[in-house]
């Protein structure tokens, strides 16, 4: 019984560290302070702009140059977002890890479930 005991204590400790990992969604502006870490940005989807090289750029919180954050989506996994340019102008979620780029932070995209519509 006292193992029992000690698991439940355990699993009732852990729960609150769990509901404290759940993020927040940052401003596309903050970013910059979190290269390297698994986020998720919310912001306007500004504009959508596909390149001739078949990468989709969706700029967040502004329209390029002065876009603080990207969400890229490769030509190889261009497939998995058949609707993207659906997003022009609608506020997204973009979840992942982000790079820097350029001097600019990123998200690359490789499965639709990490960017979502409000």
């Amino acid at each position: 019984m006292k193992s029992l005991v000690v698991f439940l204590g355990f699993a009732s400790a852990s729960a609150p560290a769990l509901a404290q990992t759940a993020a927040q969604p940052i401003a596309p502006a903050d970013a910059m302070a979190h290269i390297g870490q698994s986020v998720t940005v919310e912001g306007a989807a500004n504009n959508v702009v596909t390149v001739r090289s078949g990468v989709t750029l969706i700029n967040i919180g502004g329209r390029y140059p002065d876009n603080p954050f990207t969400a890229v989506i490769l030509a190889a996994d261009a497939s998995k977002f058949p609707d993207i340019n659906a997003l022009n102008g609608k506020t997204v979620d973009i979840s992942g890890p982000v790079k820097l780029y350029r001097g600019k932070p990123e998200i690359v995209l490789s499965d639709a479930a990490q960017i979502k519509a409000k």
